[in-house]
């Protein structure tokens, strides 16, 4: 991995990528990357002024470039099923679980889940299981599952999943929903190699970027100081979204990519060259992963029926 770049990427051509949240930061430069190398892009964002907005940026960046924008709301499950409905490529090579929200006050989806775990694992959890047919399809299939080195700040709480029954603290609901990003990643790497499928699901983390993520949730508070304080750091400590994508793009390109694998930034877990990266042991708990998979298969109604023996 050492030294590894954007340049490094394979030939994509002929490859169909779905990447959700592509229409700014770590996103926007994974679809761009991807696209630059001749893959087949599909823009899964929420909003579709942006998501069309990222997709002529794209073009012009990258002439010739194959992106479509497609409507995903990742906090709505009808939206998810909307998208799964409509993907009419058949085959699916790639889908990059990017999109997320980060510390925001507490909130509900549009159907009752708490806003982090919601969009950041259960919108993802459901999107990943209704294209599944299409990624068992395609030989070489990728998942990479975007999580955070802030998961390390707190296990999931099976019994609170929905932060219903005990105090809210934003930063650990967002740490508990990163958590289930790896929970999921190696859950769903142990259920593909019981049914002896080649799709390899992988996790990646982008260390300190800067991008929009950070000063979301103040912005939505109103709290204007701690706003502006974030983007100060974003701007003396964070690394560029073009360097915090290499991780990802690392995980859903380069050969030799092992299933629930975690890549991040080489130094500290905060900047620099793709690497393998530390997470924490509750990440690789069976029977975490087990009990977090059924809860989400009943509180989303997806179920993975291509995954039973």
């Amino acid at each position: 991995m050492a030294g590894w770049s954007a340049g490094d990427i394979p030939d994509q051509s002929g490859r169909t990528a779905v990447v959700t949240g592509a229409n700014s930061g770590i996103g926007y430069v994974t679809a761009r990357e991807l696209a630059r190398k001749g893959a087949r892009v599909v823009l899964a964002c929420r909003s579709e002024v942006r998501g069309v907005e990222a997709g002529d940026r794209i073009v012009t960046e990258v002439p010739g470039a194959d992106v479509e924008f497609v409507r995903l709301d990742l906090g709505e499950l009808g939206s998810v099923l909307e998208f799964a409905d409509r993907y009419a490529y058949g085959r699916l090579d790639l889908l990059v679980n990017n999109a997320g929200v980060m510390a925001l006050p507490l909130g509900r989806t549009a159907d009752g889940f708490e806003t982090q775990f919601g969009v950041n694992h259960l919108g993802h959890f459901a999107l990943t299981g209704l294209l599944m047919p299409a990624l068992l399809a395609t030989p070489g299939a990728r998942v990479v599952n975007v999580a955070s080195m802030v998961h390390a700040l707190s296990n999931i709480d099976i019994d609170d999943l929905n932060s219903e029954h005990r105090p809210y603290r934003k930063w650990i609901a967002y740490a508990r929903s990163k958590t289930a990003n790896l929970l999921f990643t190696h859950e769903l790497a142990r259920r593909l190699d019981a049914v002896g499928s080649d799709v390899v699901v992988a996790a990646a983390h982008p260390g300190y970027a800067s991008t929009n993520l950070q000063a979301a949730g103040p912005r939505l508070e109103g709290r204007k100081g701690a706003e502006r304080f974030m983007e100060i750091g974003n701007r003396f400590f964070g690394q560029s979204a073009e360097a915090g994508a290499l991780p990802t793009l690392y995980a859903a390109t380069a050969p030799g990519v092992r299933p629930d694998s975690f890549t991040g930034p080489s130094f500290a877990m905060w900047r620099g060259a793709p690497a393998k990266s530390w997470r924490a042991r509750w990440t690789l708990d069976d029977t975490a992963g087990e009990r977090l998979w059924a809860a989400s298969e009943q509180l989303t109604g997806v179920t993975y029926d291509a995954l039973k023996p």
